[in-house]
């Protein structure tokens, strides 16, 4: 027979689970290390994503934090640290110089889409489109979205260089985050 303090206990988690006092448990993706939030932006959320430090410093030196921050909606392929570091050596210490600030702009600028556009909506435009999405960048030119033959999503720069989607539908106040292991080129 179970105690009376089981009893207790057991009926008192059923009356809160019968009116709804308990709150659902929400997950929410991880990247980076951090939990990325659904009401923050994409700025609010790229800031606490330790994987995410270089460019959330080239976002800053390109002047685009407030952009980033506005009301969107905003669709970003969000090339991590690695991505960078693939770079040639020295290559994002001299895009950060003041002086190089409009070339900044014009690459974080093409890594950003208008509007919100989620995996399956990429995979629906893809499907419609002979397996390729052509998106138009806030830059001006296009990125193509395509699925590999490894089953993976890419995303395709107008030079042909390619970044996997590693991370997909991470959603913000303003749009929706997707995590690239590459930087794309104009």
């Amino acid at each position: 027979m179970p105690s009376l303090r089981k009893l207790s206990l057991t009926m008192a988690g059923s009356a809160l689970l019968a009116t709804g006092a308990v709150a659902a448990v929400q997950h929410y993706p991880m990247v980076g290390g951090a939990a990325m939030y659904p009401t923050k932006n994409i700025v609010q959320n790229a800031m606490n994503s330790k994987d995410h430090t270089t460019l959330v410093a080239a976002v800053k030196a390109a002047g685009l934090v407030d952009t980033l921050s506005g009301p969107g909606p905003f669709t970003v392929f969000a090339p991590t640290n690695a991505a960078f570091a693939k770079l040639p050596a020295g290559t994002v210490d001299k895009l950060v110089m003041p002086e190089n600030k409009a070339t900044l702009t014009n690459i974080l600028t093409y890594h950003v889409v208008p509007g919100k556009m989620s995996a399956a909506m990429l995979a629906a435009n893809a499907k419609k489109h002979m397996g390729k999405a052509m998106l138009t960048t806030v830059q001006g030119e296009k990125l193509t979205v395509t699925k590999g033959p490894d089953g993976a999503w890419w995303v395709v720069d107008a030079k042909g260089g390619k970044a996997k989607i590693t991370i997909a539908d991470v959603n913000q106040s303003n749009g929706v985050i997707h995590v690239i292991d590459g930087v794309l080129m104009p």
